[in-house]
């Protein structure tokens, strides 16, 4: 990355720019647009989509035959296994009002998805309850669901399903290292990373009680902040996405800002220019949490339009399912074998057709199911298909199941 690109001066416009889904997608056509010129690592192999199209309409039905589909979230990862884990977490909340349930809800969500960064090959998770054994995303999805319910995240013995800021601020190395089986044997890529981000949510919460609270500020409070900046209950996808960008973009490692307010998950591309101009945005992991947030929140009572404003999440198993299947593929197959930084061109460039693609690959699977795409956004197709998708086409060519492209994580972006 560019060090020079580190601040830049720009207006509220500019940081509003960046902060947009619009500006995702845009910059991701760009950058496919150049491969489409022959100038990027990357060839697309457009006349494969159509076989990609119906090998996710294949792994949709398979997964949900009567395409009864939930959002793609996190709750969804929950009950890997086919173990009814959220029956658990519901009766350990049939105490609490509706509302409690949610802020309790909000705060798992949350922390397990801001925990769910690659955890690489080497890393699993043994869960005594069901004596099974999960790695990866479905891990990291027990592991944290397992510490919510011990009340590992509370400061507050009497009231243990909450995640309080400054629990998270004092957590150590030595504590998550534990909560999460890591040894030297049972290694977890990225743990400095996660243990970083999990202290800075804490103090971010301490910084701000208008979003959080100010009696023992907890992730949850932001229900009541959301219910007094949208009191029809009424909100649209990228409002969600926009109150998480400023309430949480703090915690993200310093990369690049716009007169220093941090930018999170946008990674500098100088083939599209200079200063903002060559910025592209992904914000995955803020797009991971407002889709995860959708299903509590119309469990309150809240209303969520425009969810296709929203894009495709730029992650190692939809940008997998891309590279995999020949939909798209590196020039150079030395590139396979090398350590990439996640603010490197060639992911940039990955992330980037990944997002364009999705889009494509969502109108066709949507057309093949006999849906409309009013009835089935993005958000369906994504859950029903792609991510799976990616996960099989890995299993089937690498026993691990890693993704395609070696990528150098420090925990916070996949």
């Amino acid at each position: 990355m560019n060090d020079m690109l580190k601040d830049l001066s720009g207006d509220i416009h500019d940081i509003e720019y960046i902060f947009s889904p619009l500006t995702i997608r845009k910059k991701a056509l760009e950058i496919f647009n150049l491969s489409l010129a022959n100038k990027t690592f990357f060839q697309v192999n457009s006349d494969k989509l159509d076989e990609v199209s119906t090998f996710v309409s294949s792994v949709t039905l398979d997964n949900y035959p009567n395409l009864n589909i939930p959002f793609h979230s996190r709750w969804n990862h929950f009950n890997v296994g086919h173990f009814d884990r959220l029956s658990e977490l519901k009766l350990a909340l049939k105490d609490l009002t509706t509302y409690q349930i949610t802020k309790s809800k909000i705060d798992l969500v949350i922390i397990s998805v801001l925990l769910d960064a690659g955890a690489g090959s080497r890393w699993k998770y043994f869960e005594k309850s069901t004596g099974k054994e999960y790695s990866r995303s479905e891990g990291l999805a027990v592991a944290s669901l397992r510490l919510f319910l011990s009340g590992f995240f509370s400061l507050d013995s009497n009231k243990p399903y909450q995640v309080h800021a400054e629990k998270l601020r004092q957590l150590t190395l030595e504590e998550l290292a534990n909560a999460l089986q890591v040894s030297e044997k049972n290694f977890l890529i990225g743990l400095d990373g996660r243990l970083k981000l999990l202290q800075n949510l804490g103090e971010t919460l301490l910084k701000d009680p208008e979003m959080f609270g100010a009696d023992k500020p907890r992730i949850g409070n932001i229900l009541d902040y959301l219910q007094e900046k949208f009191p029809t209950g009424h909100m649209t996808a990228t409002q969600i996405l926009r109150t998480i960008q400023r309430g949480l973009g703090s915690i993200w490692p310093g990369r690049i800002s716009i007169n220093k307010i941090n930018l999170g998950d946008v990674w500098s591309y100088p083939l599209l220019g200079d200063g903002i101009e060559s910025l592209v945005p992904f914000h995955k992991l803020s797009q991971w949490l407002s889709y995860s947030m959708f299903e509590p929140l119309m469990e309150a009572g809240f209303t969520i339009g425009q969810i296709d404003n929203l894009t495709g999440l730029a992650e190692y198993r939809n940008g997998g399912l891309m590279l995999d299947s020949g939909l798209i593929s590196l020039k150079n197959k030395d590139d396979l074998d090398k350590l990439h930084h996640p603010g490197s061109p060639i992911i940039v460039e990955w992330r980037a057709l990944t997002i364009v693609l999705l889009d494509e690959i969502a109108k066709k699977v949507t057309e093949n199911l006999g849906k409309k795409s009013t009835e089935f956004p993005l958000a369906r197709v994504l859950e029903g298909g792609t991510w799976w998708a990616g996960r099989k086409i890995a299993a089937q060519l690498r026993k691990d199941g890693s993704p395609p492209i070696k990528i150098d994580s420090d925990g916070t972006v996949f």
